[in-house]
């Protein structure tokens, strides 16, 4: 293993906010390349596995899924490659993303149209649970 700086998965772990679990979970789908073992058979993960890892998390915070993750990772690696095909991806998520919030804000405007029938009155009278009951046909 040379002279790098080893890391143990609690470490790495922790360097990012990730789950030990989905560390290796990670490396099981191939996003994350499996370190080389100690002589006591322990993960010996480098400044590299951090690096791929932060970029990963923080795709992960920004909603990107596995898959364009995936694909992100693979053209990040041709760095003399454009980078229309990125931009294409963070589009398309970002047009997803807008397409979320308002459904989001459609979906707080129904919530808020229901509870705004609310009389604070008996169970049996409550709007909120006729609204949520379905209607016999």
């Amino acid at each position: 293993m040379g002279t790098k700086s080893i890391l143990t998965i609690g470490t790495l772990a922790k360097a990012t906010g990730t789950n030990i679990e989905t560390i290796r979970w990670y490396e099981k789908v191939g996003l994350l390349e499996a370190p080389d073992r100690t002589p006591g058979n322990y993960r010996a993960y480098t400044a590299a596995h951090l690096s791929r890892l932060s970029f990963i998390r923080r795709a992960r915070d920004l909603g990107f899924s596995l898959d364009q993750i995936r694909t992100l990772l693979g053209i990040a690696e041709q760095q003399d490659q454009s980078c229309e095909a990125i931009d294409a991806i963070a589009r398309g998520h970002l047009v997803d993303v807008n397409q979320k919030i308002a459904a989001l804000q459609a979906l707080g405007r129904e919530l808020d149209s229901v509870i705004g029938q609310c009389r604070h009155g008996r169970v049996a009278e409550c709007r909120i649970i006729e609204a949520l009951a379905p209607t016999a046909k």
